[in-house]
C-alpha cells in the first residue's frame, strides 16, 4: 500500500476510501488505535494492509467504532472480527440494526435524483448480527479509549447515527449526518468536488432529525470534518458551507419530494406502537372493568 490508499486528516489521525465510502483510524496513544467505520465489504485486506503500516503488524485496534450500521459503513466489519478479537461500538438506537433484529427503512430512489439515487434500491438494507461483540457507547457521550474525544448523537440519517469529535482541536468526524460530496451524483463521485452537502438523501429517513443534527455539528464550529463521503474540508470554507447548510436545509438538503419528505420514519413506526399499546391497554382495561361487574 505504501501510503498510496490513505491519506492524511489530522494529527494521528488517516482515511481510506473504499470505493464510495471514507473510514479512519485514530491515534490512541503509543501504538494503541481505533477504527472509525470499516467501509465498502471487501475491504478487510486492504484495511488490515494499512493499519500495519500505521501501527504495525500484529496490532489490532482497541475496538471498532460504528457511526451508523448501513451497509457501506459497516461493511468488513464482520470479515475484521474473524481477525481481531475487538469490541464493536455503535449508539444505543443503532444495535436492533447489528444485532439482526430489524431492517433499515427502505432506500428512496426517488429521493434527490442521480445514478447514486436511482440505483439505491439494490442497495441491501437487511441488517447484520453481531451479537455479544456489540456493545452500546456510554451514555455520558464519552468516547472508550479516547479521552480527547466525545460523540454527538447526530440522527436523521439513521436513528443511531453518531459523530466523533476531538474537543482538543476540533477534529470532527462526521459520518453521513452531512458529507463534502453531492452524494447522489455518480460523477461527483468520480471527481470529488469538494462541497458541504446534507446526508445522502436516497438513505435519509427522518429530514426533521437531519436538520438538527447539522444544526449541532455546525455549532461546533469544526476545524476539520472528515465525512462518510467526499474529501476531508478544513477553515473558512468547511464553516461557510456548515452555515450556508444549517440556514438553508430545507431548500438545499431535503428532496422535493419523496417516501420520507412528508412521512419521516420512525415516525410511523411509533404510531403504531402507540395504537398497539393503546389498544393493549384498552383491552386489560375493558376485561377488569367486565370482571368487576360478574364479580
Amino acid at each position: 500500500m505504501k501510503n498510496g490508499h490513505y491519506f492524511n486528516v489530522a494529527p494521528g489521525i488517516w482515511g481510506m476510501r473504499t470505493i464510495l465510502v471514507n473510514l479512519y483510524m485514530v491515534a490512541a496513544g503509543g501504538q494503541k488505535w481505533i477504527l472509525v467505520d470499516s467501509g465498502m465489504p471487501g475491504n478487510a485486506g486492504k484495511i488490515i494492509e494499512m493499519a500495519e503500516e500505521l501501527f504495525g503488524a500484529n496490532n489490532p485496534p482497541e475496538a471498532i467504532f460504528l457511526t451508523h450500521g448501513h451497509f457501506d459503513h459497516r461493511g468488513s466489519v464482520q470479515q475484521l472480527l474473524k481477525q481481531w478479537n475487538v469490541p464493536v461500538f455503535a449508539h444505543h438506537l443503532e444495535l436492533p440494526y447489528l444485532q439482526g433484529k430489524e431492517n433499515y427503512p427502505d432506500p428512496d430512489p426517488t429521493a434527490g435524483g442521480g445514478l447514486m439515487s436511482a440505483l439505491s434500491f439494490l442497495y441491501p438494507k437487511t441488517p447484520i448480527n453481531l451479537g455479544a461483540q456489540v456493545r452500546p457507547l456510554p451514555s455520558n457521550m464519552s468516547v472508550p479509549y479516547l479521552p480527547d474525544w466525545t460523540y454527538i448523537h447526530t440522527p436523521g440519517h439513521t436513528p443511531g447515527h453518531v459523530s466523533f469529535f476531538r474537543t482538543t482541536d476540533k477534529v470532527l468526524i462526521a459520518g453521513d449526518a452531512f458529507v463534502t460530496i453531492h452524494a447522489e451524483s455518480a460523477l461527483d463521485n468520480i471527481t470529488l468536488k469538494r462541497t458541504v452537502s446534507g446526508p445522502p438523501k436516497y438513505f435519509t429517513p427522518n429530514w426533521i432529525s437531519a436538520a438538527f443534527s447539522v444544526k449541532k455539528l455546525r455549532d461546533l464550529r469544526p476545524a476539520v470534518a472528515a465525512t462518510g463521503h467526499g474529501q476531508v474540508m478544513r477553515g473558512e470554507a468547511l464553516n461557510a458551507g456548515l452555515d450556508k447548510l444549517a440556514n438553508n436545509f430545507q431548500e438545499l438538503a431535503m428532496p422535493k419530494h419523496g417516501r420520507y419528505v412528508a412521512q419521516p420514519y420512525p415516525s410511523e413506526k411509533i404510531a403504531a406502537n402507540t395504537l398497539i399499546s393503546v389498544l393493549a391497554v384498552s383491552a386489560v382495561i375493558g376485561f377488569l372493568v367486565v370482571k368487576s361487574l360478574k364479580d
